[in-house]
């Protein structure tokens, strides 16, 4: 005879068949631009309203709209006029493209690109490679060429990842006192979210972004003003070309693209260009040492699997790469949001 908790399977498994269906929700109603007519009006609205402003049928909005209360996303007030729909304290702050911490570029890349590489899921596991080829038709033998495969795919993608750092790139950078370090290479610094975060919690220090060049060149366009004395850029690519002399290296998200081999070649070379006394932060999403968790991490690890040529790791397997490099003292915080912090010192 089974025990009372068996009840709650069914449930269960539900919830997560409905994972593809919850997130695309809240992916269109960001898309359709729900959360923002609602902002910009300034007061709640009724679902007619909010499908004339939106261009949309009135019967599709309004099943959007009760999908997005169900969700936490929405609030509703029924009135003698009828049902008004308003943006939750949430919505507002992460869902809106207006917020500082809004997270509307990341889903929408998500919703426009991750979930084509994800319908080739069982493909990955079988063949053990990322799955642009089926997904796009290009080649997925360099995993960034295919990533930046337009100059729109590109931006987009620069966008997405700007935007987690507004909600955890001070956490990391706070993770470890990083203010003796005052020359800074962002390697992959990419739309150079994380350097102005860096600069602003350190003050004293410049960072170079250093990536592609035509990475630099969007970054420069688009998402770092002139005004920034303390950003620089290095247009370059790390593997192949030369990696200047810096006191702290920044590798956020970087390893995880590669495999191991790939990550000893890098971190060689960036130890090889440390100044003495220096360092190199990595910034990864760190398994438990069982691989037990976090289900958030090991989900990134499975897009890592239909995206790249890497993994996710643990704090061992990325002290171990660090080592081989010949960093020592090495240090791991987690810091209970996305991403976790491990410095080397050389």
């Amino acid at each position: 005879m089974g025990s009372t908790e068996d009840l709650d399977y069914p449930q269960i498994i539900v919830q997560y068949s409905n994972g593809f269906l919850i997130s695309k929700v809240m992916f269109t109603a960001c898309e359709l631009g729900v959360f923002d007519l609602l902002l910009e009006s300034g007061k709640p609205l009724s679902s007619d309203a909010i499908a004339a402003g939106l261009g949309a049928s009135i019967m599709g909005m309004k099943r959007l709209l009760d999908a997005c209360v169900g969700l936490k996303l929405l609030a509703v007030e029924l009135t003698q006029e009828g049902a008004l729909y308003r943006n939750t304290e949430i919505s507002n702050i992460y869902l809106t493209k207006s917020s500082p911490k809004s997270q509307y570029h990341i889903m929408m890349y998500y919703s426009n690109t991750v979930y084509l590489c994800w319908q080739y899921l069982a493909d990955a596991v079988r063949e053990g490679r990322n799955q642009y080829e089926r997904a796009f038709g290009v080649s997925s033998k360099d995993p960034f060429g295919a990533m930046y495969r337009s100059d729109e795919e590109m931006l987009k993608f620069m966008a997405g990842q700007n935007s987690v750092w507004s909600i955890c790139g001070r956490d990391v950078l706070a993770a470890f006192d990083l203010s003796p370090f005052t020359q800074i290479y962002d390697l992959g610094g990419g739309g150079g979210a994380l350097a102005q975060e860096c600069v602003s919690l350190y003050p004293n220090s410049t960072v170079t972004i250093y990536d592609l060049p035509k990475v630099v060149q969007v970054a420069k366009e688009q998402f770092v003003s002139p005004e920034e004395r303390q950003i620089a850029f290095h247009e370059g690519d790390f593997f192949n070309d030369s990696i200047p002399e810096a006191e702290l290296y920044i590798l956020s998200k970087i390893l995880h693209d590669w495999d191991d081999d790939k990550c000893k070649q890098l971190l060689a070379k960036v130890y090889k260009a440390c100044k003495p006394g220096g360092g190199v932060l990595l910034v990864e999403s760190l398994l438990h040492e069982d691989k037990s968790g976090p289900v958030a991490t090991q989900l990134y690890s499975m897009n890592m699997l239909v995206q790249t040529e890497g993994k996710e790791r643990t704090a061992a397997e990325y002290s171990k790469l660090l080592e081989a490099a010949g960093f020592g003292v090495i240090q791991v915080k987690r810091t209970g949001n996305l991403y976790d912090a491990v410095l080397g010192r050389k």
